[in-house]
């Protein structure tokens, strides 16, 4: 049945693709070209909305095989519904965003209210973490709302700011939650797993349309839906609350996640407003570096890839291995963001360490 339900999602957003098309033309959802942004023609957006409403046929037709029963999977009906209720106010926001524009503020506040309906409806927060190496527990208190907040609002973010190529955003969440799934199916998650993979390919199927040359992009509508559900899928899949398991959902999200994080290294660095948009963030860097579309789009897949497959091995790895892992691949991030100058052209303090030492060792030669 499982395997019948994400066909069903994969067909479902391939039929309803081209009617969202028509509908973000006919109500206005276009994106116009300017000098920030890649395309040259005003486009349709609002493609989130087939991501959506395919998501919503996999879970009402697989909701009713005892198989498979969501409820049954996850007893507490609550979560399920919060899911929904949470991912109706994300989608509604980004809708109207891909319509009128509304300010950063307003779409932060339906952000917030989206994750206040997970915390509290849900009852899905992060009230501790077990602290590594015998280290007891470190208890959030009264801090536990706003910590899971900002959780679920940075992770629905990153997701957006990355969308800034034709099937950049949709590739990056489908490997996501394809990696999110295949950890949550090895943990004995099977909610998490069935979810992640109607998502999934709910969002293989909109890429039909999405992969460069686009005929139409996911806006806001999709981007903040991927990254809300990302977000609160990675709190659910968590099988211990600790350190370590926290770090996973992470270094699945590399790529979206160093993005927005060296987006602010950046701003603070260069004295701009946090909200400041540019063209230095991750897809722009390699474009300048005589990349093509295509090329830069499917580098950046393979990053998530890498990152997905880090994440994996990462959850099997034993606690001395995991600071291994964890290290290695911020060693590796810092190398790359300085060689393609994410941060700034002359912004290269380990690549300046390691040629020292290079010319160090010369000189003792």
């Amino acid at each position: 049945m499982l395997y019948v339900t994400l066909f069903i999602c994969f067909c479902a957003s391939i039929f309803l693709t081209p009617l969202v098309k028509k509908l973000a033309f006919k109500i206005g959802a276009t994106d116009k070209p300017n000098q920030r942004k890649v395309h040259q023609k005003i486009m349709p957006r609002l493609g989130g909305l087939a991501i959506y409403i395919s998501f919503l046929i996999g879970i009402f037709v697989i909701q009713p095989n005892e198989s498979f029963n969501l409820h049954l999977i996850n007893p507490d009906g609550h979560v399920h519904l919060a899911l929904i209720l949470g991912s109706l106010i994300i989608i509604l926001t980004g809708a109207i965003d891909d319509v009128k524009e509304i300010s950063p503020k307003v779409k932060l506040l339906g952000q917030i209210l989206a994750s206040l309906v997970i915390i509290i409806y849900g009852n899905i927060k992060v009230e501790f973490i077990n602290l590594p190496f015998g280290g007891g527990q470190l208890d959030f208190g009264i801090f536990s709302i706003p910590f899971t907040m900002v959780w679920i609002v940075g992770i629905t973010n990153a997701i957006n700011l990355i969308d800034g190529l034709d099937g950049l955003a949709g590739g990056v969440s489908s490997i996501a939650l394809f990696s999110i799934a295949g950890i949550a199916f090895i943990t004995g998650n099977p909610y998490v797993t069935i979810v992640a993979l109607i998502a999934a390919v709910s969002t293989l199927g909109f890429l039909v349309y999405n992969f460069h040359p686009a005929k139409i992009f996911m806006g806001d509508t999709g981007a903040l839906f991927l990254g809300f559900l990302i977000s609160v899928l990675s709190l659910l899949g968590l099988k211990s609350v600790t350190v370590m398991s926290l770090v996973i959902p992470v270094i699945i999200l590399g790529v979206p996640v160093s993005d927005t994080f060296f987006a602010i290294i950046r701003r603070l660095v260069n004295k701009q407003p946090l909200s400041a948009p540019d063209k230095s963030h991750l897809h722009h860097c390699l474009l300048k570096a005589g990349y093509s579309h295509r090329q830069t789009v499917l580098m950046i897949y393979a990053m998530s890839a890498v990152f997905g497959l880090a994440g994996f091995i990462f959850s099997q790895a034993t606690i001395r291995g995991s600071v291994i892992i964890l290290l290695t691949i911020l060693i590796i991030i810092e190398i790359f963001v300085e060689k393609i100058g994410l941060i700034r052209e002359d912004y290269k303090p380990l690549l300046n360490l390691i040629r020292g030492f290079r010319q160090v060792n010369l000189r003792n030669k």
